[in-house]
């Protein structure tokens, strides 16, 4: 086990990527109290919700969101057990939109998994996903702070818009890269915000400007985050990722590394990109995939990704070095580094 005192070192040194096991070093016991408030928080009456409910928090991904609201609330003291309660409530918000994505796209595969919609149906998901959004507002009312359900009540119903503007692109090979990115800060970047911005409201040395600078660490790296997503669903490892390849491409979604490899592409590959995002489909997706890793997309998103992790570490600079700071900027690099 790496010791929390030394990621500084450890960051600064070692010529091996960063892991996120090492990155969340400083917050181990903390994220430990996450995972008890997340089970004893999401116990119903009702059967169908805790066997649902356990099917996806053990299945448990990178919890990047909860872990942001802890480290970002370490750059200003001990970590509370408030704090650890508003980790579980940005985990139960990702979680619930995550079941409702899956229902809207009709997946059958999340984290090498069979989806919930897969196994119990898209009407108990969406249900469920209901509970877990109302069961998240309780806990954040009960902590009785005004911004805090501000910031989480302004973040759902962003994320809500965000949903909407991906189900209206659909289909569309006309997208610009300014309204996909648009989709990124409502549908994904936002959540990696709130939680960010958490940190700082929940603390006793809390002014605005903290909470600003976090919030803007948060979006650039949320936007980094998904950028990075849509390279991965191009050219990632299917073992790692736990999904197909060319699973957005085969829904129909125009994703930036299709939109730039259909510009920059001949007539005849642009044509067979176009009509697989028209047209969606698996029937394409091989050709399409070629096309676009010819087309040097990935690495012109991967640039894109990267300018938005540099934005991400530029808005922390002015926080007193620490753990929790080096981490965030480990953080950083690690999401534009990842292979899954």
């Amino acid at each position: 086990m790496i010791k929390s005192v030394n990621l500084l070192t450890l960051i600064s040194n070692n010529t091996k990527p960063v892991t996120l096991n090492q990155i969340q070093s400083p917050i181990l016991k903390d994220m430990k109290a996450v995972d008890r408030v997340i089970r004893d928080s999401l116990h119903s009456e009702v059967t169908l919700i805790n066997t649902i409910g356990e099917h996806i928090i053990s299945s448990a991904g990178k919890r990047l969101r909860p872990a942001l609201v802890l480290l970002s609330s370490g750059l200003f003291g001990p970590v509370s057990t408030q704090q650890h309660q508003l980790a579980a409530v940005i985990e139960f918000i990702h979680t619930a939109t995550l079941l409702h994505d899956d229902v809207v796209d009709e997946s059958d595969m999340r984290r090498g998994k069979r989806t919930a919609n897969h196994v119990f149906g898209n009407a108990a998901s969406v249900l469920v996903g209901d509970f877990l959004y109302s069961r998240a507002f309780q806990m954040m009312v009960s902590l009785n702070n005004m911004r805090v359900m501000e910031i989480l009540s302004d973040a759902t119903n962003t994320i809500a818009e965000g949903e909407v503007l991906q189900l209206l692109n659909l289909h569309n090979a006309n997208v610009t890269e300014e309204a996909y990115l648009r989709v990124i800060h409502y549908k994904t970047a936002k959540l990696f915000e709130a939680a960010a911005r958490l940190g700082a409201v929940m603390s006793d040395r809390y002014n605005v400007a903290d909470e600003e600078a976090l919030g803007l660490y948060g979006m650039h790296l949320g936007t980094a985050f998904q950028l990075v997503d849509d390279v991965l669903d191009i050219n990632g490892d299917e073992e790692k990722i736990g999904k197909n390849l060319g699973d957005d491409l085969s829904e129909g979604k125009p994703t930036l590394p299709l939109l730039y490899a259909m510009h920059q592409s001949d007539t005849s590959q642009a044509a067979i990109i176009r009509k697989a995002i028209e047209q969606g489909g698996a029937d394409d997706v091989p050709a399409v995939l070629e096309a676009v890793l010819a087309s040097n997309a990935t690495e012109y998103v991967l640039g894109v990704a990267k300018k938005e992790a540099d934005l991400a570490c530029a808005a922390i600079a002015d926080f007193a070095d620490s753990e929790y700071k080096s981490a965030m900027l480990a953080l950083a690099t690690f999401a534009v580094s990842r292979q899954h």
